[in-house]
């Protein structure tokens, strides 16, 4: 998979695509992530890339002339072009799964008040990762770009099943444990110790639904449950009575 990143701070992405399992992605030639510097195709000599809001207003607003360029340089037959913008559909993983599967992702990071409206027309998509206000798009485009990389194949390796996590299945993922057996008195489930794999396969189930009936709600509201799922809810719900 390639990814071309638009911002106007390059640098904010050196250290954390440099690290851990991105890292060892590009090392590993599964992805190519490219920093590409919008103030590069400014039009004038001193390479502005915002303007005053017509009507007037607070803030700059970035150039449709300067992002139009830079996003036609990007962009390839393949290519999917994403804002990210408050304004943009939550970010969730089955979005995540979709765009995982795509050759070449285009993210564009907005900053100060924004991008020219006219820009809206040039991208594929806007999304958000929550209600809330940042300083512009490069935290939420790595942490679009995090998400998105670790589901291309090969990526995660025996390391760890992206299939079993939280909201993989709509459901938050069930607790861990390790060594040591015992820890302040609180011992490891002693199911997890059977070696009865069926017996485990169960427990996580019921655990996984516990958490998401206790921390979100609204997530098993939204999810069609399939029988051994409504089984053991009501098995859960009838011990909490």
């Amino acid at each position: 998979m390639q990814i071309d990143i638009l911002t106007l701070f390059p640098d904010m992405f050196l250290s954390p695509f440099d690290e851990s399992i991105i890292k060892r992605a590009r090392d590993r030639g599964l992805v190519a992530i490219n920093t590409i510097n919008i103030r590069d195709f400014a039009c004038d000599k001193h390479m502005q890339v915002d303007d005053t809001p017509y009507g007037g207003g607070a803030g700059m607003v970035m150039k449709a002339d300067v992002l139009g360029a830079a996003i036609e340089n990007t962009r390839s037959n393949d290519s999917w072009v994403v804002y990210m913008s408050p304004q943009g559909k939550p970010l969730n993983q089955a979005k995540v799964e979709n765009l995982a599967g795509r050759s070449h992702l285009t993210v564009l990071c907005g900053h100060y008040e924004g991008v020219d409206e006219r820009v809206i027309d040039l991208v594929d998509e806007e999304i958000s990762i929550g209600d809330y206000i940042l300083t512009g798009g490069e935290i939420p485009a790595m942490v679009l770009v995090d998400a998105v990389v670790r589901l291309i194949p090969g990526v995660l390796g025996d390391e760890q099943s992206p299939v079993e996590e939280s909201f993989s299945h709509q459901l938050l993922e069930y607790p861990h444990y390790t060594r040591p057996r015992i820890y302040k008195e609180k011992e490891v489930p002693e199911v997890l110790l059977s070696g009865h794999h069926e017996k485990i396969r169960l427990w996580r189930k019921k655990q996984s639904l516990v958490r998401t009936l206790l921390k979100r709600p609204e997530l098993l509201l939204a999810k069609n449950l399939d029988k051994e799922e409504k089984k053991l809810l009501a098995e859960i719900l009838f011990d909490r009575e």
